[in-house]
């Protein structure tokens, strides 16, 4: 195996992006245009830290444009701020 080579089945397709429909015009601008490994919303703590220390501290959520993450409101908590990440965008319940 050499030093770059992902782990995994030679056979099996990178799991890290999506394929590409080489048949598409915009393929390209489309692939530029994916948020990176396809996360669309994340939550961080407000005043920094990893998330599962202070699990009841207010947290920013922010959500992919198309050419970067900006703030889209605040979370009580981590629990709402990650039921805000896996919910369907256009629902958005979290407090702004």
């Amino acid at each position: 195996m050499g030093k770059h080579s992902r782990p995994g089945p030679p056979n099996q397709p990178s799991r890290a992006l999506p394929g590409v429909d080489a048949d598409d015009p915009l393929a390209a601008y489309d692939k530029r245009r994916r948020p990176p490994m396809d996360i669309w919303r994340k939550h961080r703590p407000l005043h920094g830290g990893g998330s599962h220390v202070q699990p009841d501290a207010a947290r920013a959520l922010i959500t992919w444009n198309g050419f970067a993450y900006e703030m889209a409101g605040t979370a009580p908590n981590l629990a709402t701020a990650q039921q805000w990440v896996t919910e369907a965008p256009g629902t958005e319940t979290a407090a702004k």
